[in-house]
């Protein structure tokens, strides 16, 4: 499987702290790779360096081939990368399809430069997470699991090539965490390669091609699912010492 993103020895310092340590993996064309680890292991700060929100103090990162760890946030947008937020905050007094539309307006490829057809992408991609109904509701009166279907169709109306998904499933019931499952699914169906960070475990065993686990910030596995999750160290680390 040829790669589309590598993160190469990447750290990343703040002032004595080192959030992410040496780290590298790949991300395959196609591929769900889990991202693991305990509060406070780097997960959120990993996304963030590979979105543009934070640089690397060191490292490197490549996506399609070219070096990526300078460029700009929207930059990396629109070369195709996307992301969720795990702190959910849909811009104030929009609907939900314009919340969305903002999305196609300004993310792979330049976007779309007519907000009618940016609305119309915008729709499209409501009715893919199911959020269809609720595109002329106000998007700060959708509850809790209905905002994370609004963050993962705000980032797909950019039309990414790769999706980072930063704990999509966090606080959701077993019956809502199912669905999510099942529309990440759709969407490496559909041909993005997809990165997520979740603490369910349930919902990494089920989803993931293969894991990375991160404590403290140093990378501590990397590999296919069911052998991350059995290996000894990871247990320790991540699982806890009761389940070794």
């Amino acid at each position: 499987m040829s790669a589309i993103l590598k993160v190469s020895h990447v750290t990343r310092r703040f002032a004595g702290l080192v959030a992410v340590n040496d780290v590298s993996f790949t991300l395959g064309k196609g591929e769900i790779l889990g991202v693991i680890g305990p509060n406070g292991a780097g997960k959120t700060t990993l996304v963030s360096l590979i979105s543009g929100t934070l640089s690397p103090s060191e490292g490197d990162i490549f996506f399609e081939g070219s070096s990526i760890a300078r460029l700009p946030a929207f930059r990396r947008a629109r070369l195709g990368i996307g992301r969720t937020f795990q702190i959910m905050r849909p811009f104030p007094g929009l609907s939900v399809l314009d919340n969305v539309a903002v999305g196609a307006l300004f993310g792979h490829g330049a976007g779309e430069s007519e907000l009618a057809k940016a609305r119309e992408k915008a729709l499209a991609q409501l009715d893919f997470v199911g959020l269809g109904k609720f595109a002329a509701q106000r998007a700060e009166e959708l509850g809790g699991p209905n905002r994370k279907r609004l963050e993962l169709a705000k980032a797909l109306a950019m039309q990414p090539k790769v999706l980072l998904c930063d704990e999509v499933m966090a606080g959701l019931n077993l019956v809502e965490i199912d669905e999510v499952i099942e529309v990440l699914r759709k969407i490496r169906k559909s041909g993005i390669s997809i990165l997520v960070i979740e603490h369910v475990i349930k919902a990494i065993k089920s989803l993931s091609d293969r894991l990375v686990v991160l404590h403290h910030g140093d990378k501590i596995a990397d590999g296919p699912t069911d052998a991350v999750l059995s290996n000894s160290e990871v247990i320790e680390a991540y699982l806890g010492r009761r389940r070794s």
